[in-house]
């Protein structure tokens, strides 16, 4: 028996199952997706190689540099606007005394929501004749907004309604953060005279740093992979305006039948999303100290 344990075969035997998995349903697609996205192939006839063909396709093709820029807005709108707003809220429901776990469920509610549902529920409070945001703006005189119809309004009415439905999950993230540290520092800071304010920005948010870190990489990976509330929402319109890199690739790949050109974007999505989260790593997330108290 002793001989057995000491053996490494022993140990290679009980992880081989797992490792075979890992190559079948995660590296193996990983690869052939790789294969195809230096081919043209419509899903049906044998491949045929065409080398950076697609790519060089692809960043000629306006609308996909518009998807590109597109994906930008959403990292910097996630970032610059949603992140400051998420620790704001968490701040404020962690000082809450009663109901705060009502709180807590109602703001994580629409995070397990369906894309669809949400895509719908905003689409009748866009709507420009009975819709919830044009009655209300109607109280002030103001005429009716073609919100998901119009270019200058299509991209925000996006925005919000993806800020909605995400901000809930990360307040959470935030939230366990906060509650997690001890009460001592507070309550030492407020006997000192610290004020809520000077102890939120002096205290708890530095000490948060490492999952306000991740947050904000959460978030912009989220933005690189953002595609089911555009196509709920948009499909892409009007004239592209809310077009993505995904749901370029899903009209590419899905609706048109050019599997090889969508598969290119598949990897252009994978290395954007990966050169921009190294790059925050190393100019940002790497920088911070450990936190200890």
């Amino acid at each position: 028996m002793d001989k057995t344990l000491k053996n490494p075969l022993t140990y290679l035997l009980f992880v081989l199952p797992a490792i075979a998995l890992y190559v079948l349903f995660f590296i193996y697609p990983m690869l052939t997706t790789f294969y195809y996205g230096f081919t043209d192939w419509d899903g049906l006839n044998p491949a045929k190689f065409n080398g950076f063909d697609n790519f060089a396709k692809a960043f000629k093709d306006d609308l996909f540099v518009h998807a590109i820029r597109n994906n930008m807005i959403f990292i910097l709108a996630s970032v610059l606007i949603q992140v400051p707003l998420i620790i704001f809220f968490a701040l404020m429901i962690s000082g809450v005394k009663r109901l705060q776990r009502f709180y807590k469920t109602t703001v994580f509610m629409p995070s397990i929501l369906s894309t669809s549902v949400i895509g719908i529920l905003w689409g009748f409070i866009y709507e420009p004749d009975i819709g919830l945001l044009n009655q209300f703006l109607g109280l002030f005189g103001i005429e009716p907004i073609y919100w998901l119809a119009e270019r200058q309004t299509a991209m925000i009415a996006v925005l919000i309604t993806n800020a909605w439905q995400w901000m809930g999950f990360y307040i959470i993230l935030v939230l366990a953060a906060i509650l997690a540290l001890p009460k001592e520092l507070n309550e030492a800071a407020a006997i000192d005279g610290a004020t809520g304010i000077q102890r939120a920005f002096n205290i708890t948010v530095p000490l948060i740093r490492p999952i306000i870190s991740v947050v904000i990489m959460l978030s912009i990976a989220g933005a690189m992979r953002v595609v089911d509330i555009v196509l709920v929402m948009t499909n892409g319109g009007p004239a592209g305006e809310t077009e993505v890199m995904a749901s370029y690739m899903v009209s590419h790949a899905i609706q048109s039948g050019q599997y090889g050109f969508g598969t290119s974007i598949a990897i252009l999505i994978f290395l954007f999303a990966l050169v921009l989260t190294a790059l925050y790593q190393l100019l940002f997330a790497r920088k911070q100290e450990r936190i200890e108290y």
